[in-house]
Protein backbone atom coordinates (compact mmCIF):
# COMPACT_ATOMS: atom_id res chain seq x y z
CA UNK A 1 0.00 0.00 0.00
CA UNK A 2 2.80 2.46 0.97
CA UNK A 3 5.10 1.74 -2.10
CA UNK A 4 1.69 2.02 -4.32
CA UNK A 5 1.24 5.57 -2.71
CA UNK A 6 5.28 6.07 -2.86
CA UNK A 7 5.50 5.29 -6.20
CA UNK A 8 2.58 6.67 -8.23
CA UNK A 9 2.33 10.16 -6.76
CA UNK A 10 6.46 10.38 -7.73
CA UNK A 11 5.71 9.16 -10.95
CA UNK A 12 2.97 11.31 -11.38
CA UNK A 13 4.93 14.48 -10.16
CA UNK A 14 7.00 14.14 -12.78
CA UNK A 15 4.79 13.46 -15.52
CA UNK A 16 4.20 16.57 -17.23
CA UNK A 17 7.75 18.02 -17.20
CA UNK A 18 8.82 13.79 -18.30
CA UNK A 19 6.91 14.06 -20.98
CA UNK A 20 7.40 17.77 -22.17
CA UNK A 21 8.88 17.01 -25.71
CA UNK A 22 5.46 15.38 -26.60
CA UNK A 23 3.22 18.46 -25.20
CA UNK A 24 5.26 20.79 -27.13
CA UNK A 25 4.70 19.10 -30.29
CA UNK A 26 1.15 17.19 -29.80
CA UNK A 27 -1.92 18.22 -27.48
CA UNK A 28 -2.95 15.84 -25.71
CA UNK A 29 -5.63 16.60 -22.69
CA UNK A 30 -2.77 17.27 -20.38
CA UNK A 31 -4.44 15.21 -17.12
CA UNK A 32 -3.49 12.35 -18.98
CA UNK A 33 0.02 12.04 -18.25
CA UNK A 34 -0.55 11.59 -14.14
CA UNK A 35 -3.46 9.78 -14.94
CA UNK A 36 -1.76 7.12 -17.07
CA UNK A 37 1.26 6.46 -14.67
CA UNK A 38 -1.01 6.39 -11.85
CA UNK A 39 -3.30 3.76 -13.53
CA UNK A 40 -0.56 1.88 -14.34
CA UNK A 41 1.04 1.70 -10.78
CA UNK A 42 -2.26 1.09 -9.50
CA UNK A 43 -2.61 -2.01 -11.94
CA UNK A 44 0.71 -3.58 -10.61
CA UNK A 45 -0.51 -2.81 -7.18
CA UNK A 46 -3.29 -4.88 -7.87
CA UNK A 47 -1.13 -8.23 -9.28
CA UNK A 48 1.38 -7.56 -6.49
CA UNK A 49 -2.30 -8.26 -4.09
CA UNK A 50 -2.75 -11.96 -6.01
CA UNK A 51 0.91 -12.78 -4.53
CA UNK A 52 -0.64 -11.65 -1.04
CA UNK A 53 -3.80 -13.88 -1.73
CA UNK A 54 -1.39 -16.85 -3.02
CA UNK A 55 0.92 -16.22 0.52
CA UNK A 56 -1.90 -16.45 2.51
CA UNK A 57 -3.28 -19.48 0.87
CA UNK A 58 -0.05 -21.23 1.11
CA UNK A 59 0.37 -20.50 5.13
CA UNK A 60 -3.19 -21.65 5.52
CA UNK A 61 -2.21 -25.00 4.28
CA UNK A 62 0.80 -25.69 6.14
CA UNK A 63 0.19 -23.60 9.55
CA UNK A 64 -2.12 -24.59 12.64
CA UNK A 65 -3.40 -21.52 13.25
CA UNK A 66 -4.08 -20.18 9.74
CA UNK A 67 -5.09 -16.55 8.64
CA UNK A 68 -9.42 -17.38 8.41
CA UNK A 69 -10.56 -16.96 5.51
CA UNK A 70 -13.81 -14.78 5.91
CA UNK A 71 -16.25 -12.05 4.10
CA UNK A 72 -14.50 -8.88 6.00
CA UNK A 73 -11.37 -9.44 3.31
CA UNK A 74 -14.01 -7.94 0.75
CA UNK A 75 -13.79 -4.88 2.82
CA UNK A 76 -9.86 -4.34 1.54
CA UNK A 77 -11.80 -2.39 -1.26
CA UNK A 78 -12.68 0.22 0.21
CA UNK A 79 -9.16 1.52 1.93
CA UNK A 80 -7.71 0.51 -1.28
CA UNK A 81 -10.33 3.05 -3.06
CA UNK A 82 -9.79 5.60 -0.99
CA UNK A 83 -6.24 5.09 -1.70
CA UNK A 84 -6.27 5.29 -4.94
CA UNK A 85 -8.34 8.55 -4.87
CA UNK A 86 -5.80 10.48 -2.83
CA UNK A 87 -2.99 9.10 -4.79
CA UNK A 88 -5.00 10.62 -7.89
CA UNK A 89 -5.82 14.33 -6.36
CA UNK A 90 -1.63 14.62 -4.88
CA UNK A 91 -0.54 13.21 -8.04
CA UNK A 92 -2.24 15.79 -9.94
CA UNK A 93 -1.10 18.42 -6.82
CA UNK A 94 2.57 17.41 -7.09
CA UNK A 95 2.50 17.52 -11.32
CA UNK A 96 1.01 21.22 -10.82
CA UNK A 97 3.99 22.17 -8.41
CA UNK A 98 6.52 20.28 -10.21
CA UNK A 99 6.26 22.20 -13.25
CA UNK A 100 7.16 25.70 -11.60
CA UNK A 101 8.98 24.25 -8.55
CA UNK A 102 11.57 22.20 -9.93
CA UNK A 103 12.83 21.67 -5.95
CA UNK A 104 9.49 20.05 -4.85
CA UNK A 105 11.26 16.32 -6.40
CA UNK A 106 14.01 16.64 -3.69
CA UNK A 107 11.38 17.75 -0.59
CA UNK A 108 8.82 14.84 -1.88
CA UNK A 109 11.49 12.41 -1.67
CA UNK A 110 12.90 13.34 1.94
CA UNK A 111 9.04 13.73 2.82
CA UNK A 112 8.36 10.35 1.62
CA UNK A 113 10.82 8.67 3.55
CA UNK A 114 9.45 10.74 6.65
CA UNK A 115 6.34 9.39 5.87
CA UNK A 116 7.28 5.60 5.69
CA UNK A 117 8.46 6.24 9.42
CA UNK A 118 5.77 7.46 10.62
CA UNK A 119 3.14 4.82 8.81
CA UNK A 120 2.25 1.83 10.39
CA UNK A 121 4.24 -0.89 7.93
CA UNK A 122 6.93 -2.48 10.20
CA UNK A 123 4.89 -2.13 13.60
CA UNK A 124 1.26 -1.26 14.77
CA UNK A 125 0.37 1.13 17.37
CA UNK A 126 -0.27 -1.07 20.06
CA UNK A 127 3.33 -2.22 20.00
CA UNK A 128 4.54 1.43 20.62
CA UNK A 129 2.60 1.24 24.39
CA UNK A 130 1.44 5.06 23.88
CA UNK A 131 -1.59 6.19 25.84
CA UNK A 132 -5.05 5.84 24.14
CA UNK A 133 -5.54 9.40 23.11
CA UNK A 134 -2.33 10.80 23.63
CA UNK A 135 -0.71 13.08 21.55
CA UNK A 136 1.57 10.61 19.97
CA UNK A 137 -1.30 8.98 18.97
CA UNK A 138 -3.41 11.06 17.30
CA UNK A 139 -0.47 12.99 15.68
CA UNK A 140 0.30 9.27 13.80
CA UNK A 141 -3.59 9.18 13.51
CA UNK A 142 -3.57 12.69 11.06
CA UNK A 143 -1.44 10.46 8.73
CA UNK A 144 -4.03 9.01 6.20
CA UNK A 145 -1.89 6.16 5.57
CA UNK A 146 -2.12 5.08 8.98
CA UNK A 147 -5.99 4.45 8.50
CA UNK A 148 -5.90 3.08 5.01
CA UNK A 149 -3.24 0.40 6.05
CA UNK A 150 -5.03 -0.03 9.46
CA UNK A 151 -8.02 -0.74 8.05
CA UNK A 152 -6.76 -3.23 5.47
CA UNK A 153 -5.02 -4.90 7.91
CA UNK A 154 -7.86 -5.10 10.01
CA UNK A 155 -9.67 -6.83 7.18
CA UNK A 156 -6.68 -9.21 6.61
CA UNK A 157 -5.40 -10.40 9.60
CA UNK A 158 -8.65 -9.84 11.84
CA UNK A 159 -11.59 -12.00 10.15
CA UNK A 160 -14.52 -12.20 12.43
CA UNK A 161 -13.44 -9.97 14.65
CA UNK A 162 -13.23 -7.17 11.99
CA UNK A 163 -15.70 -4.98 13.25
CA UNK A 164 -14.21 -4.64 16.64
CA UNK A 165 -10.53 -3.33 15.04
CA UNK A 166 -12.23 -1.06 12.50
CA UNK A 167 -12.03 2.52 13.55
CA UNK A 168 -14.87 4.24 12.11
CA UNK A 169 -14.03 7.97 12.73
CA UNK A 170 -10.41 6.97 11.07
CA UNK A 171 -12.27 5.62 7.89
CA UNK A 172 -14.31 9.24 7.17
CA UNK A 173 -11.44 10.59 7.97
CA UNK A 174 -9.37 8.90 5.08
CA UNK A 175 -12.10 9.23 2.91
CA UNK A 176 -12.76 13.33 3.43
CA UNK A 177 -9.31 13.41 3.43
CA UNK A 178 -9.17 11.59 -0.32
CA UNK A 179 -12.01 13.51 -1.64
CA UNK A 180 -10.33 17.14 -0.23
CA UNK A 181 -6.69 15.83 -2.05
CA UNK A 182 -8.61 14.93 -5.00
CA UNK A 183 -10.25 18.35 -5.35
CA UNK A 184 -7.47 20.43 -4.66
CA UNK A 185 -5.22 18.67 -7.45
CA UNK A 186 -7.81 18.87 -10.11
CA UNK A 187 -8.76 22.05 -9.68
CA UNK A 188 -5.41 23.46 -8.93
CA UNK A 189 -4.11 21.49 -12.02
CA UNK A 190 -6.90 23.09 -14.47
CA UNK A 191 -6.57 26.26 -13.38
CA UNK A 192 -2.58 26.31 -14.30
CA UNK A 193 -2.31 23.60 -16.93
CA UNK A 194 -2.38 26.42 -19.55
CA UNK A 195 0.67 27.82 -18.13
CA UNK A 196 2.36 24.54 -18.28
CA UNK A 197 4.16 24.73 -21.84
CA UNK A 198 5.83 28.19 -20.87
CA UNK A 199 7.64 26.76 -18.03
CA UNK A 200 8.72 23.06 -18.94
Amino acid sequence: LYDFYSQSTKRAMKSIRGNASIIKKVYVPKYIYPLSVILSTFVTFIISLSVLALVIGFFNIIKKDPVPITPAMFFVVVPILILFVMCLGIGMLLATLDVFFKDVENIYDVFCTLLFYGTPIVYTLDKLNFAEGSWQTSLLKINPLYGIIDMFRAAVLHGNEFMAYLDVNLLIYCSVFALVMLVTGVFLFYKFQDKFILHI
